[in-house]
């Protein structure tokens, strides 16, 4: 079915899909059921679900989400499994009487942080050896390069550290993206040490990925990034910076923290029984 699921998107709430979500629909890789009125979309094993404002309160969330798992009479929409995870992004309420009616339980959270952008650009303080670039879009070695970056740096995250070579370029087609808020750091070989990878929509501009080679965390490399992506944000008339992070990754929590953000919205995950 063809649904544009932007439009879901309401002023004030988190967006109702993740970006590798919207990749996966694109691409034919999840599963979409709903309508213009409330949508529901299945992809490795996770629901996302959204009602639009005005259909919201009669029900809908709870029909579109029987379908989903083949309790409303019919045969279940999704090939193989029924999803055992869920996803409610901005934690609503309405999300969490939903989980409570089909017995999920949260088991995991991803906070929102935000800080306001100084008015003049930090000096990223880049140690000596080390330089910054910005990623070349569709040159073949870049892109190689950073995946096996992020793929190393984000091996125990059950999302980022999978992004493959046609993810990576799903993105680098979207309107948001830029080569030159892709931030490079290498060390003294040439060798890529990190990344700063940068998304700004609308006044927003979000601190998208962080991240530092294995060998090389632990020495204040990820401070440097911050530095870095706060100084390419400053001057460009946003209202704030932004990033999420695990609720129960304490090290980054308190990096991000000395940067000055603060939670502003939670994620939830929930769990079928």
């Amino acid at each position: 079915m063809t649904v544009d699921l932007t439009r879901f998107t309401a002023p004030g709430e988190a967006p109702p899909f993740s970006d590798q979500t919207l990749v996966d629909v694109r691409a034919g890789r999840a599963t979409v059921v709903g309508d213009d009125r409330g949508v529901a979309v299945v992809r490795d094993g996770e629901l996302e679900l959204v009602v639009s404002q005005e259909a919201r309160g009669r029900g809908l969330g709870t029909a579109l989400v029987a379908q989903v798992l083949g309790q409303d009479g019919g045969a279940a929409p999704v090939a193989g499994p029924a999803p055992r995870l869920a996803w409610a992004h901005g934690d609503h309420p309405a999300a969490r009487a939903l989980a409570a009616r089909f017995g999920w339980t949260a088991v995991r959270t991803l906070l929102q942080l935000r800080a306001p952008i100084a008015d003049v650009a930090p000096d990223p303080a880049v140690p000596a050896g080390f330089t910054l670039t910005s990623f070349r879009a569709g040159d073949p070695g870049a892109e190689a390069d950073w995946l096996a970056l992020n793929a190393a740096a984000f091996a125990h995250h059950p999302e980022q550290g999978r992004m493959t070579l046609d993810d990576l370029r799903a993105r680098e087609a979207d309107d948001w993206f830029s080569g030159d808020d892709l931030l490079l750091l290498r060390d003294e070989s040439g060798a890529l040490a990190g990344s700063c990878w940068l998304k700004v929509e609308g006044d927003v501009g979000e601190f998208y990925a962080v991240a530092v080679r294995p060998d090389l965390q632990g020495q204040r490399l990820g401070g440097v990034l911050m530095r870095a992506g706060t100084a390419r944000l400053t001057g460009r008339g946003l209202a704030a910076a932004a990033l999420y992070v695990e609720g129960d990754n304490e090290p980054a929590l308190a990096l991000y923290r000395r940067s000055g953000f603060e939670q502003h919205a939670i994620d939830v995950q929930y769990a079928a029984p």
